[in-house]
């Protein structure tokens, strides 16, 4: 099976938040000192989590879901601090950086890659209205041939509808295309409705998604390339990674 196209999420699969360094400065504050590395891991915890047990919350403003997960992030550290006045701080904190999101390394180096094989990349994202200028900012915007946003279409992940969108737009079947997605639950239950060959990138290999055996995950973009040829010489949708 030849890929022809492949689509992409944005958030923790192409950019990701400059929030380990910015929570961990704001916990600081409130006498908590916690490793960039131990917040990482508990921010990828805390977010697998609400993918899982509170689907859709995301689309939500943050004022209805952040207390909330702060929350569950600072039991799953072990800190005992005022959510709201610590997240009261962290949103000041985070409004004095330059680009908060940041694409992840070698995301570009992927694109070219795939764009140099002849292949169409799209993006498909649940995302406001800021969502072209974040990807243009990190340098990635000029790569795809179609963007997808939920906002500006009126619909949302996992929902049919936008990924109908996004192949009409693109004109390429379903099954000649590839979705890249860090959320199970939007991006692979959502792609395979039309026939799409979902993949998962999640950084931490089985960690946080231990319920799924269902789908392909990578632990880096850079195996999205190789997921590609695979496919063209093996049409079964089978893990390529098992950490």
């Amino acid at each position: 099976m030849e890929i022809q196209y492949v689509w992409f999420d944005i958030g923790y699969t192409l950019l990701y938040m400059q929030r380990e360094t910015t929570y961990q400065k704001a916990l600081q504050e409130f006498g908590a000192d916690i490793s960039i590395e131990a917040l990482d891991r508990g921010f990828h915890i805390t977010d697998k989590l609400f993918m899982r047990q509170y689907p859709g919350v995301f689309l939500k403003g943050s004022e209805v879901y952040m207390p909330w997960y702060l929350g569950m992030l600072n039991d799953h550290l072990g800190v005992h601090v005022g959510v709201c006045e610590l997240n009261q701080r962290w949103e000041e904190i985070k409004a004095e950086v330059r680009d908060y999101w940041q694409p992840f390394e070698g995301a570009a180096e992927v694109l070219t890659r795939l764009r140099a094989e002849s292949i169409g990349l799209g993006v498909i994202s649940n995302w406001d209205l800021t969502a072209r200028e974040i990807l243009d900012r990190a340098g990635l915007l000029k790569y795809f041939d179609h963007v997808i946003i939920s906002e500006e279409v009126g619909c949302h992940k996992p929902s049919r509808q936008i990924f109908e969108l996004a192949l009409n737009q693109a004109d390429v079947p379903p099954d000649r295309c590839l979705y890249v997605g860090d959320n199970y639950y939007d991006d692979a239950v959502g792609s395979r409705k039309l026939g799409m060959h979902p993949v998962i990138v999640n950084r931490y290999g089985r960690l946080g998604i231990e319920e799924i055996n269902d789908s392909p995950v990578v632990t880096d973009l850079a195996e999205v390339i190789e997921y590609v040829r695979q496919l063209k010489t093996n049409p079964a949708d089978q893990p390529i990674t098992q950490n």
